[in-house]
């Protein structure tokens, strides 16, 4: 509701109540003093909501024309993007990237070929000095669960280095893909120089799910470090909250409660937000629906959701199940599960159980429900035989 709206109501409304006050002899409840002051009252509620309706036309249009602006900035600014391995999910992302800045891709096995097809430039991993090289912005680990610490420990030496040399102090990017997001946290923040910005993201697809496009899949992610401060992900003092909506660029420094604003006199802060703000945009203007998350908040969910399908799909798929003549809708889903499953590496899923703290409990769950199941099962069988075997003495 505008002002004005809201102003004519309520002058309405208070000019019907003076007339009452003013004539004892009026009845408020008689129908004629009700029928007098609705009508106008519906015609001042029936004008606001089409000046609310201009209104939504207005900020749609407004919304358009920011995202076209925003879009026509980043393709004015484009990433330079390293990858780091350059498997399946590497060559995935890789042609997305593509399409909107200069990628650069490294791997333990030769892709050189695979890459130049691709438009997109192929350094080996055996070379990691000449990858840093290429002036990257960003760098994005896309390596499995289980070699993803011995490669940052590999590149550590190289980055700082890099740093050391590059006479701004600061590093690229760098951003983790994995499954599980809690572990690669502490990993990169235990090891990663200060210089280098972190960002924990989880792509919810990929080159199965995501083949015909990004748009409405899920893109986790977790703004981690930006310029040498750790992101508070989970504040709980109230005032700090109540700044923190006032200002939606101002964070909170994990450990010590301080309150950072972009607009503190930081060109590495200014520089390592727009940065970020710029990858994210990547992946928002492929429709991606983008799900700000902690990282300990995602293994809590990611237990109870892609865990337990992938423990489910294996299960199955370990029964040896296949289609059958007479299949309902529902086996039908089921067949899909293990499919989709099954088609990734033995190695992920092993990784989703060992570095998500919370797939433990997850399988103590099914497993206990599965008893209380068959327990239910085998009561409501005793129960029936104990009914057959009354009846039969009658």
């Amino acid at each position: 509701m505008n002002s004005s709206s809201a102003s004519n109501v309520i002058n309405l409304q208070m000019s019907t109540s003076s007339n009452n006050k003013q004539s004892p002899e009026s009845d408020d409840s008689s129908p004629g003093a009700e029928g007098s002051s609705a009508p106008v009252t519906i015609r001042a509620q029936a004008g606001k909501i089409q000046q609310l309706k201009e209104k939504e036309a207005a900020l749609s249009r407004l919304l358009a024309a920011v995202r076209r602006e925003k879009l026509s900035a980043l393709r004015s600014r484009p990433l330079t993007i390293g990858i780091v391995g350059f498997g399946r999910f590497g060559q995935f992302i890789a042609r997305t990237f593509a399409q909107h800045g200069k990628v650069i891709a490294t791997s333990r096995s030769d892709y050189t070929d695979l890459a130049m097809g691709m438009g997109i430039e192929y350094v080996s991993l055996s070379n990691p000095a000449l990858f840093l090289e290429k002036d990257l912005d960003v760098i994005v680990l896309a390596t499995s669960i289980v070699s993803f610490e011995g490669t940052v420990k590999s590149l550590v030496p190289h980055l700082e280095n890099y740093i050391q040399h590059s006479g701004t102090g600061r590093g690229p990017l760098i951003v983790d893909v994995l499954s599980v997001k809690d572990y690669p946290r502490q990993i990169m923040l235990d090891l990663l120089p200060k210089g280098c910005d972190i960002l924990c993201t989880h792509p919810m697809f990929g080159p199965d799910s995501g083949k015909n496009g990004w748009h409405g899949l899920n893109f986790v992610y977790e703004m981690t470090r930006i310029d040498g401060v750790v992101l508070d992900q989970a504040t709980k003092d109230r005032s700090s909250s109540i700044q923190l909506l006032n200002d939606p660029d101002s964070f909170v420094e994990e450990g010590t409660g301080r309150i950072h604003s972009v607009h503190e006199d930081s060109e590495a802060h200014i520089e390592g937000k727009d940065r970020i703000e710029r990858f994210l945009s990547i992946w928002e203007e492929e429709g991606c629906r983008m799900v700000p998350l902690s990282c300990k908040d995602h293994d809590i969910y990611a237990a109870n959701s892609q865990f337990i399908t992938h423990l489910m799909g294996r299960i199955l798929g370990a029964q040896g199940l296949e289609p059958t003549p007479i299949d309902t809708k529902g086996f039908d889903s089921v067949l899909r599960v293990i499919d989709s499953t099954t088609a990734d590496s033995f190695e992920l899923f092993y990784g989703l159980y060992k570095y998500n703290q919370n797939s433990m409990d997850t399988i103590i769950k099914l497993r206990n429900s599965m008893e209380d199941v068959v327990q239910q099962l085998k009561q409501m069988e005793l129960n029936d035989n104990q009914t057959f075997s009354h009846q039969s003495k009658l």
